[in-house]
């Protein structure tokens, strides 16, 4: 399935667009993330297994980031994210945290609000997504203060 979605990582100081990442790649880097902080090794199985995805396209979706040197893979076929790969995953993984937890604090059911988080978190632009962080941030600041 391919996505219409796409990330693109900004550099001020170059005035220049640094990776173009689409939303079906942030979901695998996510995912990889994820099974790697759960398990001591990830395997091209085990994506296949949590997405529930064949195992051959989860085989191609690798090759490609692994020519985009987002992953590397060790001849025993376990993955690892490369500094570009943490990187987008573990922005895709904080969007997901924080959209999911402030819809469910906003009274969305739990499951609609992770649901919702999965999409939102693949097309918020850097500047709203900063922008909810620090609205969340000084409301929770002003709840824990009692004001």
């Amino acid at each position: 399935m391919l996505y219409c979605y796409y990330l693109q990582i900004y550099n001020k100081e170059k005035g220049e667009i640094m990776i173009h990442v689409n939303e079906s790649a942030e979901n695998y880097l996510e995912t990889i993330l994820i099974l790697s902080k759960e398990h001591p090794v990830v395997r091209s199985v085990d994506i296949a297994e949590e997405l529930g995805f064949k195992k051959s396209s989860v085989s191609v979706a690798m090759k490609n980031l692994r020519e985009k040197q987002h992953i590397t893979v060790s001849k025993e076929g376990f993955i690892t994210l490369t500094d570009s790969g943490r990187a987008i995953a573990e922005m895709i993984y904080e969007r997901h945290e924080l959209l999911s937890d402030w819809l469910t604090r906003l009274g969305v059911d739990p499951k609609v609000a992770v649901e919702d988080a999965c999409r939102i978190e693949h097309v918020i632009s850097a500047e709203s997504f900063e922008a909810i962080k620090r609205h969340i941030g000084m409301k929770g600041t002003k709840q824990e203060s009692g004001k």
